[in-house]
């Protein structure tokens, strides 16, 4: 007979002690992420410096800060590489040292090596699915961005194609660019 270990709720979960590596809670389930590499890490760096020139006054961008959602119509607190979240949905005083407590706009998720793209495009639905309305999915190896609509299919991103979306205004830059200010 096999012993299921018992699920977590999404309470027992966030009085885990600190941990040194980012923890995600998946159908009840404690799921250590990946440690990034220096591709990872690079592209993070990039995206966290546009959008943060882009969005000041507007709302947060924030590096692996978990997010409180629903996957299933269970608890799933996620840790995405990146998300953005306006003040439109979570006010700027907003200040607690908690998992962000609203589905935000954009989440950003930049394929790591022991990663499939059909894994992460999973993810990306579940987090539509949960209410973000953007989902970005960085492909190092091929050197594009797929993003994952709400409303209409996904669109990749290669080369000089310039990724423009109504969400955020004014700003625009090609797959291209955030590669090569990666430096990779």
């Amino acid at each position: 007979m096999v012993n299921e270990k018992p699920k977590l709720t999404l309470e027992q979960f966030l009085r885990l002690p600190e941990s040194d590596r980012s923890l995600e809670l998946v159908d009840g389930e404690v799921v250590p992420k990946m440690s990034p590499k220096f591709f990872h890490s690079s592209l993070t760096t990039v995206f966290w410096v546009e959008f943060s020139r882009w969005c000041d006054g507007l709302g947060r961008i924030r590096v692996e800060w978990s997010v409180i959602l629903k996957r299933n119509e269970q608890d799933w607190v996620p840790v995405p590489d990146l998300l953005y979240v306006s003040y439109d949905r979570l006010s700027k005083d907003w200040c607690e040292d908690a998992p962000c407590p609203v589905a935000p706009e954009l989440v950003i998720e930049i394929l790591s090596p022991e990663q499939r793209f059909n894994q992460l495009a999973s993810k990306a639905i579940d987090y539509l699915n949960a209410g973000v309305d953007r989902v970005w999915l960085v492909f190092p190896p091929m050197r594009s961005i797929t993003v994952f609509f709400a409303d209409r299919p996904p669109e990749t991103y290669r080369d000089d194609r310039l990724i423009e979306d109504e969400l955020f205004p004014e700003l625009a830059l090609t797959a291209e660019q955030f590669f090569e200010k990666a430096g990779i």
